[in-house]
């Protein structure tokens, strides 16, 4: 007998098959059980008829408690009636271990109730879910960009200095002296690029915030990629061409995991179309404060209510161009025009959701650099080496780095990111 996984029931319907799963609810009517099963595929109905099993093995399934994890063995069926299409006729039930007091029943919970049992909360359906979706973005990213010739270099976590010029850092004993969990892995993205052209990383962030929003973890996933012989044009292009892949193959590939989260495809499949639209930061304040936002002024960074109204007035994700200097990091470009601004990018998602990404060319006058390090009051020392860049062969390239926690928030149609990620670290939360 082939032992199999739900999601790949479609492919043994009138076969008698053995699943090991969890009973994720139950409920039955006279002679009739049914099991709701999950295995951390799919989830699916288990039907066990008491004229079929016996007593004993039909109150051995009356019985079962939530979360109790099983082998059942029978044949796999079509189910028009559900979702998922299939489900399978118990003829054999085998308990593996035992479930008490599940303490996330089927009723309503408190999200601190949830987050302090995060460790279970996983198993439930929506999440389960948004899991899939998160798996199935960071399996699209290797995709796109081996495919488009980068390859993947990682950087350190532990820093001796920070790549924005920021203090909220989470500091740590270095032996003898001071280090920092990384913020950023872009400065040696950069390096990296020096050495290998194109160039991408995929790794935890860490970013010490005192922020409670609906927008903001402490502790993230970036995908930062960095490209030599490239300008701010070209960088556009390979921002929006990723993020339409992305959202194409979670439409392809996560058709159950939408179902459960009731995700409109419609709404994502008008994220595919290219390009994706322009506005700069000029425009995109007078068009805020010829809507009523009066709080705005140019020289402002842009807050939630601002990102939303400029993205929901194109309807799909749309880039911000060219922010004012002083509201950027150090390593951005001037532009060639304008004293005031620097050649960046931020990627505003629609539908409330906000930057997803944040790109920009580099500078690459090493006299220039010095000068900005210098200016944020920077220490030049801990900058050497990425001033070395600029000194052997330094070349126009751009980058961007993209939040993952965001866009699953996002392409999941979920209203807070703490659900994006397996444990969230929060302002207020370490546990579990």
């Amino acid at each position: 007998m082939e032992s199999i996984q739900i999601l790949d029931a479609k492919k043994h319907v009138g076969e008698t098959v053995q699943i090991g799963a969890w009973v994720a609810n139950k409920r039955s009517s006279g002679k009739i059980a049914f099991l709701q099963l999950r295995d951390g595929t799919a989830y699916f109905q288990g039907i066990v008829v008491k004229s079929e099993v016996g007593e004993e093995v039909f109150q051995l399934a009356k019985n079962l408690n939530q979360e109790t994890a099983v082998l059942v063995t029978g044949e796999i069926r079509e189910d028009s009636r559900s979702k998922f299409g299939y489900e399978i006729g118990i003829s054999g039930l085998e308990v593996v271990g035992e479930s008490h007091d599940y303490p996330i029943t089927p009723k309503e919970h408190g999200t601190d109730f949830l987050m302090d049992h995060r460790h279970l909360w996983l198993r439930s359906s929506k999440q389960h879910a948004i899991m899939q979706i998160r798996n199935e973005i960071i399996r699209a990213t290797y995709e796109f960009f081996n495919k488009n010739g980068f390859i993947k270099i990682d950087p350190p976590i532990l820093t001796g200095s920070a790549p924005e010029g920021t203090t909220d850092l989470f500091e740590t004993n270095y032996f003898d002296q001071k280090a920092y969990l990384s913020q950023s892995g872009q400065l040696y993205m950069e390096a990296a690029a020096m050495a290998f052209g194109k160039v991408f990383s995929f790794g935890p962030t860490f970013r010490a915030e005192k922020s409670k929003t609906r927008r903001h973890l402490i502790e993230f996933w970036m995908i930062e990629p960095e490209m030599a012989f490239m300008h701010q044009e070209e960088s556009l292009e390979v921002q929006e061409q990723y993020v339409a892949f992305l959202v194409q193959n979670v439409l392809d590939n996560c058709d159950y995991a939408l179902d459960v989260l009731g995700r409109d495809r419609e709404v994502l499949k008008k994220y595919t179309k290219l390009p994706f639209p322009r506005i700069s930061y000029d425009d995109a304040v007078a068009l805020l404060q010829k809507n009523g936002f009066d709080d705005i002024q140019w020289g402002d960074d842009f807050g939630s209510p601002h990102e939303t109204f400029i993205a929901n007035s194109f309807d799909q994700p749309v880039f911000i161009l060219n922010y004012p200097k002083a509201i950027k990091p150090f390593y951005m470009k001037p532009h060639p025009t304008r004293e005031d601004v620097v050649i960046c990018a931020d990627m505003i998602a629609p539908e409330g959701y906000g930057e997803i990404i944040g790109g920009s060319e580099r500078a690459i006058d090493h006299e220039y650099l010095l000068e900005q390090i210098r200016a944020h009051g920077l220490d030049e020392n801990e900058y050497s080496w990425y001033l070395d860049l600029r000194k052997y062969g330094s070349v126009p390239h751009t980058g961007f780095g993209l939040g993952l926690e965001r866009t699953v928030t996002w392409l999941s149609g979920i209203e807070h990111v703490r659900e994006s990620i397996p444990f969230p670290r929060l302002l207020n939360r370490i546990y579990p």
